[in-house]
């Protein structure tokens, strides 16, 4: 059991359960009121801009974006204080970000090269989980992975992870998470009015 609990960070299952893009009750009226940021230090609630600013000045902060209604999270980001080998990435608008949980679809059939060793889901690459979340279920079963960072990169963490996200966030202006689904959208079919009618206006004759 203990062996369990050092192959995984104390503020994972936190972060893997905390329910994001709900509307900060403190800035309700503000124009980035979404909260979608998540303290590592802190391993509390969602929060939004406005509180990572005045709460969370000096900590180190994961911001969580959203595809198809699913949470991702940067890779850029995530790897600095996990290690996420084994984990399927994708790349979404020219930005290469992870699932933090499994999405639900039915299991793979017969043919599929490479599936998800927890719930089944089929996976671009030779990897062994879909999500963070499948790939915490994993250790726990099975403990034979890890989220623990060696020690060299975990000494980089701590002196850049702060800086760069930080910089990073201000750069992008936090767009990403006030919109509800910010990687993938589908354009608005055409409006079935717009058709004309076609035809030649007819006058009455002008009297004699």
């Amino acid at each position: 059991m203990q062996d369990t609990v050092v192959l995984i960070p104390p503020w994972l299952e936190q972060l893997l359960h905390t329910p994001f893009f709900n509307v900060c009750r403190i800035h309700a009226d503000a124009a980035r009121s979404e909260c979608n940021m998540f303290c590592i230090d802190c391993n509390g609630e969602a929060f939004c801009f406005y509180c990572r600013s005045s709460r969370h000045k000096d900590h180190q902060v994961i911001q969580i974006r959203r595809s198809s209604y699913h949470d991702v999270v940067r890779v850029s980001e995530i790897q600095k204080v996990l290690d996420i080998s084994g984990v399927q990435t994708y790349v979404i608008n020219s930005a290469r970000v992870l699932f933090l949980n499994v999405r639900p679809q039915p299991k793979s059939g017969k043919g599929v090269a490479q599936i998800c060793e927890i719930c089944g889901r089929s996976l671009l690459d030779p990897v062994r989980f879909c999500s963070l979340g499948c790939k915490l279920e994993g250790i726990k079963k099975n403990g034979d992975a890890s989220f623990a960072l060696d020690g060299r990169n975990e000494e980089l963490t701590m002196d850049t992870s702060r800086g760069s996200v930080s910089s990073r966030q201000q750069e992008e202006g936090l767009r990403e998470g006030s919109t509800q689904d910010m990687y993938s959208s589908t354009p608005s079919p055409p409006s079935s009015n717009a058709r004309r009618r076609k035809g030649i206006p007819h006058r009455a004759p002008f009297g004699s």
